[in-house]
């Protein structure tokens, strides 16, 4: 391919990408959150989560360096699509279908890249692997722990309960298992403290 083709495609897909800085997160708009975290923003914790896999707590050996990749990935194709739920009146097969496309698009743009990207955004989609059952872990528990923030933000306990409800007994890795028994305490914490408050 032409250098100047190719970086042109380049340049195309690092504009789609950075839609991903201001696009913000549907659930949280939905629930009338002012000032609700991007997709990005989501991502790139998910992404530092990684880095707290360490011998002690990674019986397993996953990879973390795959498992940030996958992180990284897992949400790329929302730049095109958009940050689409349940509530957003679209058939799980057809938010798959449209997510799948997008991600096709972004491959084509980034050459031998974007076939690595597409493949990762695939073992993630069919969880095929260790490290993306951590990532739906991941993705799962930063939700909760952003729902538990906002709720200590706004001084409205359970507020955010449903993302909690959607997520109980889900979380499979022990190290994220361990992670979110402290959140729940933490949250039956603040709730008591907000009602002797009252």
């Amino acid at each position: 391919m032409d250098l100047g083709l190719e970086n042109k495609k380049i340049l195309e897909f690092l504009e789609l990408v950075g839609r991903l800085k201001h696009i913000k997160r549907t659930g949280w708009v939905l629930c009338d959150i002012e000032n609700c975290e991007t997709i990005a923003g989501h991502m790139y914790r998910m992404g530092l989560m990684t880095f707290l896999l360490t011998e002690k707590n990674n019986p397993t050996n996953l990879d973390r360096f795959k498992c940030l990749q996958i992180v990284l990935i897992h949400d790329l194709a929302e730049c095109i699509v958009g940050d689409l739920t349940p509530h957003c009146g679209v058939t799980p097969d057809e938010k798959h279908r449209r997510e799948d496309e997008a991600m096709k698009t972004i491959a084509e743009l980034t050459g031998l890249a974007g076939d690595r990207m597409y493949e990762i955004y695939k073992e993630y989609e069919n969880q095929s692997s260790p490290e993306a059952k951590f990532a739906k872990d991941l993705d799962r528990y930063d939700m909760i722990l952003q729902a538990f923030e906002y709720e200590k933000r706004e001084n409205k306990p359970k507020k955010l309960e449903e993302f909690f409800q959607a997520t109980y007994g889900t979380f499979n890795h022990p190290f994220i298992q361990g992670l979110a028994k402290e959140l729940y305490k933490q949250r039956e914490e603040f709730e008591k403290q907000s009602i002797n408050i009252d």
